[in-house]
């Protein structure tokens, strides 16, 4: 049986990536005044979830120190690592365990780990020595203490060439670029909306710091499924039901068609879990990646879960300084994250760069629908054919905007030499 799309009165669902609580009100009272709306769960699905990954940002902190602040034996080997893999004069896709060996340090690491993806779902590590380091030093640094916490790295990007990029940056760079050309917020200094990216683990380093704002926020999917669960079962309906999510024309299908919201059973191994993952600009489109119109329209119900999903992950957030030489690292299958907008100066610029991880030890089972994306970000990565870019190429509105290529090609000729010397032939 075919269901019929609901769409606003007038049309299409009147929603955009720009948050407006009022329009999200509108929309609730006239659905539950005009439609019959689902009273109970989906089959499976649980009432409530009960972990320490449900939790409510307001008194997180009386419950959860999740600030690991390294020590002055820690830094000595960090520092010792960092002098021991420059030494292999080795591309950057080869750090590693081995190549970047910590061998005290390693434990509190893996306590880490299993913390992100058994416990309260994030960890900051505070005092990585950015100042005093070259742009390369850090990244090295960032990217050999992330693999002790999980060790495989994932894909941001690929280049025409089948290079992949593995580290991405995140920062204003509307000074640069017309705004109107950026696809995407990560690289504005506007409010984000809370989402999740793609792959197991978000890692995030802060290189620099803004002026004011950018605070971080992260909330718990878990606490928010359950009072939707509670309030409101028809929209667990619709977060189950298959979506269309925009590719913007990036890959080689118009969307991606696939549940919001996951249910995974308790096993002999593992608790009970939900997986939620979305990211609203794929439904709404961005700036200069409008929401491609070769796709199924959003519905009303859709329209509604997703304000429902931010409005509620806001009303239990938690707020991140995000200060120099903090590494977040962020379960990306239980948590929503999102930015407070933020300001720049010419002197003080905002700058993170992240990458995605996953732990094979303590990673999640993915659900079928998202097997070709996290496939896309985690299969057949190989360190020789890695690289680090040093700053941040952007893609912008479209691949036809004839500033692209030569915005991009200027990007990635300042790739750092060291990412590419396994990639030229001795």
């Amino acid at each position: 049986m075919t269901k019929t799309l609901v769409t606003g009165p007038h049309g299409p669902p009147d929603i955009s990536y720009n948050l407006d609580y009022d329009n999200y009100l509108a929309r609730t009272q006239r659905r539950l005044q005009t439609e019959k709306l689902p009273k109970d769960l989906p089959s499976g699905f649980p009432q409530q979830i009960q972990n320490n990954l449900v939790w409510d940002g307001k008194d997180l902190a009386e419950k959860y120190d999740w600030n690991y602040t390294l020590t002055t034996d820690d830094l000595t080997e960090i520092e010792s690592a960092l002098r021991h893999f420059k030494a292999q004069n080795l591309g950057l896709g080869f750090i590693n365990q081995d190549t970047f060996p910590l061998p005290n340090l390693h434990k509190t690491l893996r306590d880490i780990s299993k913390e992100i993806h058994m416990g309260h779902g994030f960890k900051v590590i505070r005092g990585v020595p950015v100042a005093s380091h070259t742009r390369e030093e850090n990244i090295i640094m960032y990217a050999g203490i992330s693999c002790h916490i999980a060790p495989v790295r994932g894909r941001q990007s690929f280049l025409d060439t089948g290079v992949d990029v593995a580290l991405a940056h995140v920062k204003d760079m509307t000074s640069v670029v017309d705004g109107i050309k950026i696809g995407a917020p990560a690289y504005t200094n506007v409010k984000q909306a809370f989402h999740t990216d793609i792959g197991d683990v978000v890692a995030l380093l802060c290189l620099a710091e803004g002026v004011g704002g950018g605070e971080s926020y992260l909330s718990s999917s878990w606490k928010v499924y359950n009072e939707l669960a509670a309030t409101r079962p028809d929209l667990i309906h619709t977060l189950s039901e298959y979506w269309a999510a925009d590719t913007f024309g990036k890959i080689d299908i118009p969307y991606w068609h696939a549940p919001l919201l996951y249910h995974e059973p308790a096993k002999d191994t593992t608790p009970e879990r939900v997986i939620l993952h979305y990211s609203r600009r794929t439904f709404t489109g961005y700036l200069g990646l409008p929401r491609s119109a070769n796709i199924p329209p959003l519905t009303e119900a859709q329209a509604e879960a997703l304000d429902a999903l931010h409005f509620t992950a806001e009303k239990y957030a938690l707020s991140l300084d995000f200060r120099q030489g903090d590494i977040q690292y962020i379960n990306n299958f239980g948590l929503f994250h999102g930015r407070a907008s933020f300001q720049d100066s010419k002197e003080k610029q905002r700058h993170l760069i992240r990458i995605w991880l996953r732990d094979p030890e303590y990673a999640w089972e993915i659900p079928e629908p998202l097997r070709n994306k996290w496939d896309r970000v985690y299969k057949d990565v190989k360190p020789e054919n890695t690289v680090f870019p040093l700053e941040p190429p952007i893609a912008t509105g479209s691949d036809n905007n004839p500033g692209r290529k030569g915005l991009v090609a200027k990007g990635w000729h300042r790739l750092v030499q060291a990412s590419q010397r396994m990639l030229v032939p001795s």
